[in-house]
């Protein structure tokens, strides 16, 4: 294998691909980076046996080849190089020969063979959506996944086609987060539950542009396709929750605020609330609603904060208690000025959504039983 390459080019790979170098494994196989020629372009690839990652580049290929090479070591390399080409080939000692400018580095190589394949995916069902609109999707979500293992189902995010629009909803039993588009060309319904894990890191190598990506979506396995990466990962298996059933539809006490005027203080008090003092506490954040003003408060033996705002309000006085984590991450998702936060009893799920009444996004939290 001999080939020259735009050092831009081959980075652009290894950023997607090292995403999915196993770091924990018996298999140092799974630490590598199966590099492959096709005519005039180079495939790199990477499989943890849960994600597995293509990249396709062009390059000036002088002789075709195969090899495997320890992803971390080959691409600190890389990275360090000077901004221009890089000559890479395979030497009569079977190491992997990087030359660029005055720099020469050899790196031990696998053998290819040994490299697993990706599995084959027979897809049942498929949709196109533009890349910076799954990647606002996922952004408003993930944050809400759940983090505990004995529940696998919660550590992704269901993907649910229904009506020829695209629900992406994630919950973790304390919160739970929607986030619905409509789709240009018609569908069939289906649903699929993808790991938390693979949408982070597919999220890092979707462009903000109109460019689409295709989601394909087989019995246990999902494909994302873009112009020239291919993603492929397990589905987790399991029932989710019937989101739609638990979010209330009626509310006794609403109110109509600036977004960033709430989250400021949120994160004011929540320096209070996070106490440095009794790291294993959590101390909720007490939200207090009457006509006109809400008070979001907090006391531990930090110390105390009191934030005060006049504010529109419907409905009831109310006192409700918060972790404030659950009410930030919800803040900083929403991308509208202006948004309504309902609420049932001081023990009843509350809704955060945007004023904007379009229904796309809507944000759900539990409250916190506080202390008399």
């Amino acid at each position: 294998m001999k080939i020259i390459c735009e050092k831009d080019n081959i980075l652009k790979a290894i950023n997607s691909v090292t995403k999915a170098v196993a770091s924990k494994t018996t298999m140092p196989i799974l630490e590598g980076i199966l590099i492959q020629t096709n005519d005039n372009f180079v495939k790199f690839t990477t499989y943890d046996l849960e994600i597995g990652i293509e990249y396709v580049i062009k390059c000036n290929v002088i002789e075709q080849g195969a090899t495997v090479v320890n992803a971390i070591m080959f691409s600190e390399i890389i990275r360090r190089l000077p901004d221009t080409e890089i000559n890479i080939n395979i030497n009569e000692n079977n190491l992997l020969v990087i030359e660029c400018e005055g720099s020469l580095y050899k790196l031990a190589t696998m053998n290819p063979d040994e490299f697993p394949e990706l599995p084959k995916i027979d897809i049942e069902n498929s949709i196109e959506i533009e890349q910076n609109s799954l990647k606002d999707m996922i952004r408003k979500t993930i944050f809400a996944v759940s983090q505990e293992e004995n529940r696998p189902i919660f550590t992704g995010c269901l993907f649910e086609i229904k009506n020829n629009k695209l629900n992406v909803v994630a919950v973790d039993g304390f919160r739970l987060a929607w986030k619905s588009r409509f789709l240009q060309n018609k569908v069939n319904d289906f649903s699929a539950v993808i790991p938390g894990r693979t949408l982070n890191e597919i999220n890092k190598i979707l462009n903000d542009s109109f460019d689409m990506i295709k989601i394909g979506i087989a019995k246990n396995q999902a494909l994302f396709e873009m112009e020239n990466c291919k993603i492929v990962t397990r589905l987790l298996d399991g029932e989710f929750l019937n989101y739609a059933s638990v979010i209330p539809e009626k509310w006794e006490t609403r109110i109509r605020v600036d977004k960033n005027l709430l989250q400021d203080s949120f994160e004011r008090v929540s320096l209070i609330s996070a106490s440095t003092i009794e790291k294993e506490k959590k101390y909720p954040v007490k939200v207090n609603i009457e006509i006109g003003k809400v008070t979001i408060s907090c006391t531990n033996q930090t110390g105390d904060a009191k934030e005060e705002m006049f504010v529109e309000t419907e409905g009831q006085a109310l006192e409700a208690g918060f972790n404030p984590k659950y009410f930030l991450d919800a803040l900083r998702a929403i991308d509208e000025p202006e948004i309504f936060v309902d609420f049932g009893t001081s023990i009843s799920p509350c809704i955060i959504k945007s004023v904007s009444e379009n229904g796309d996004y809507i944000y759900m939290v539990l409250p916190i039983r506080m202390k008399e």
